[in-house]
């Protein structure tokens, strides 16, 4: 599995990319502070790494060098400054990119990928086949019959998060934070939708599914 560890002082944005990182098959760490962040990659070496500059201990570019001067780990450097030195020196201290808030999480996802390809890391991007249904994670598309099968966005969301713990019951409250995000922790009627429309496109009979199953009253799971 992929480690990713994610380095920001704001708790939200933190927790967010956790959540969608999670969500894709990464292992995650996180730390607050630069002096955190070094020691968890210390302990816990890193595949990529998310650094956001403005640290409340050290300036990011420091945590860059501390990193650069044991291992050549791709890190994306995240940043409110938008002024084009603080991104030459990020750059000049050893990142490999720089993101401005605000951001894309798409994009910074895609970002991740082409990092890790470059590097020769282990971007677990798997094709997974169901009821007659493939799904590639990396391409974001899905095939039933050879034929595209068009799912919105929510929707994608949903499904890969599923796919991504195949056999595991998720609870609904884990759904709805990790698909949409703080605050929709009991908009249970979103689920319900999101999930009828999945069964509609991927299962073979929606009123009898077998591959997108609900425990009443709990959540629900992928069964391969």
């Amino acid at each position: 599995m992929t480690t990713v560890l994610v380095v920001d002082d704001e708790p939200q944005l933190l927790r967010a990319l956790g959540i969608n990182l999670r969500a894709r098959g990464y292992e995650v760490h996180a730390a607050a502070t630069g002096s955190e962040a070094l020691r968890l990659a210390a302990a816990h070496p890193p595949d990529l790494v998310v650094l956001d500059l403005g640290l409340p201990d050290m300036d990011g570019t420091e945590v860059v060098a501390g990193l650069r001067g044991w291992t050549d780990v791709p890190i994306l450097v995240l940043s409110g400054r938008s002024d084009s030195h603080d991104k030459v020196d990020a750059l000049d201290a050893g990142a490999d990119d720089y993101v401005t808030k605000p951001f894309g999480m798409d994009e910074l996802l895609a970002r991740l990928r082409a990092m890790l390809r470059r590097s020769g890391g282990k971007d677990e991007l798997p094709t997974v086949e169901f009821g007659g249904n493939v799904v590639d994670l990396a391409a974001r598309r899905v095939t039933r019959g050879g034929d595209d099968v068009r799912l919105t966005p929510t929707e994608w969301h949903l499904l890969e998060v599923l796919l991504r713990n195949p056999g595991k019951l998720l609870s609904q409250k884990q759904l709805l934070l990790e698909v949409w995000g703080p605050g929709y922790e009991t908009a249970r009627g979103n689920l319900r939708l999101y999930m009828g429309q999945l069964r509609r496109k991927l299962e073979g009979d929606p009123a009898r599914p077998v591959h997108l199953l609900n425990e009443p009253g709990m959540g629900y799971r992928f069964e391969p």
